[in-house]
């Protein structure tokens, strides 16, 4: 590991302006599960951290006054055990308890869930100089791509990592940016980029931007939610295949509904025609295959990964029948 000063800001102006305008000269700490492993790992060598823990009261869950607004430093193990959000939330808080371990759950924050890079074996290979890295190759095209994208990929087909995300998207929440120059607030659904527009980022934030707060809106009466998630292992892994679901319903009816797919696309995947196919239906296995069957009617496989198109398809079978309670 290359040495690095450590800086501790004390409000987020000053962290802001320690990230400098150079996204190679420093980066940010918050519970450094991600960021350690590319350190000791030599992705990337910055010359400076800058610890956001030093910056008090970024750790807060604020349920009252309509939306629901959670700071960056939150844990997931706060998130998870909230009375509050289990009730009203309950996708967001079924998301965080099944992230990594327990251990990781206790340090691992809301700003490092939804900013943590990908998990591609080719980018994190110190040795593989790949598209995402700054070369002119995505390595997992023709090579071991079992783990990859099978919806919005190209020309990198990483899947983007966070579990919260999804969640936090189908229940419409936004994310506040915060930066020396002011601050800006975004629908977490337009955080998020894909490679097509950018291979070597993930997301919209610029140097010296910072997550400071995501909040969440107030559900809708008759909005239920949940999120499901298929991995190969039960213990500390990540997504093959999820789905958050929030669904408005009347009775067994639904009057609208937000999916949104992690661990099959660059970015969390908003599944726009299964939405549309569930709306005005009566949610029963029927109707939630033909949702499903929608959702991955545009998916496109590599060598490896066909299995994911009917694994997903499950999932979101699966997901929407829970939050229904079906």
């Amino acid at each position: 590991m290359k040495h690095f000063e450590m800086a501790r800001p004390t409000d987020l102006k000053e962290a802001s302006s320690l990230l400098g305008k150079d996204l190679g000269e420093a980066r940010l700490l918050a519970g450094g599960m991600d960021l350690l492993g590319e350190l000791k790992d030599h992705i990337i060598e910055p010359n400076r951290l800058v610890n956001l823990k030093s910056v008090r009261n970024l750790d807060y869950i604020d349920p009252k006054g309509g939306n629901l607004r959670l700071g960056a430093l939150v844990t997931l193990t706060e998130i998870a055990g909230h009375a509050d959000i289990r009730k009203r939330y309950t996708a967001l808080a079924e998301a965080a308890e099944v992230v990594g371990s327990p251990q990781i759950r206790n340090i691992g924050t809301l700003g490092g869930n939804l900013c943590q890079r990908p998990r591609c074996w080719y980018y994190r290979d110190e040795h593989v100089h790949c598209l995402k890295k700054g070369g002119n190759h995505c390595f997992a095209v023709n090579g071991q791509n079992q783990y990859h994208a099978i919806l919005g990929g190209g020309p990198c087909f990483i899947v983007h990592p966070s579990d919260l995300a999804p969640a936090l998207i189908a229940l419409d929440a936004q994310v506040k940016i915060v930066s020396a120059a002011g601050s800006r607030d975004v629908p977490l659904e337009k955080f998020f980029i894909l490679p097509a527009e950018d291979p070597h980022r993930e997301n919209i934030l610029q140097p010296g931007e910072i997550v400071s707060e995501v909040s969440v809106p107030e559900p809708e009466a008759g909005v239920k939610s949940a999120y499901l998630k298929q991995r190969e292992k039960e213990s500390f892994d990540w997504s093959l295949s999820a789905c958050a679901a929030a669904l408005e319903m009347d009775g067994r009816a639904c009057r609208n509904a937000r999916l949104v797919l992690g661990g099959v696309a660059p970015a969390p995947w908003r599944a726009a025609e299964a939405e549309k196919a569930l709306q005005g239906k009566t949610i029963d296995e029927a109707a939630a295959l033909q949702a499903a069957e929608a959702a991955v009617r545009d998916a496109t496989s590599l060598e490896h990964n066909g299995y994911k198109v009917p694994l997903t398809k499950a999932v979101v079978q699966m997901a929407i029948l829970k939050a229904a309670g079906a």
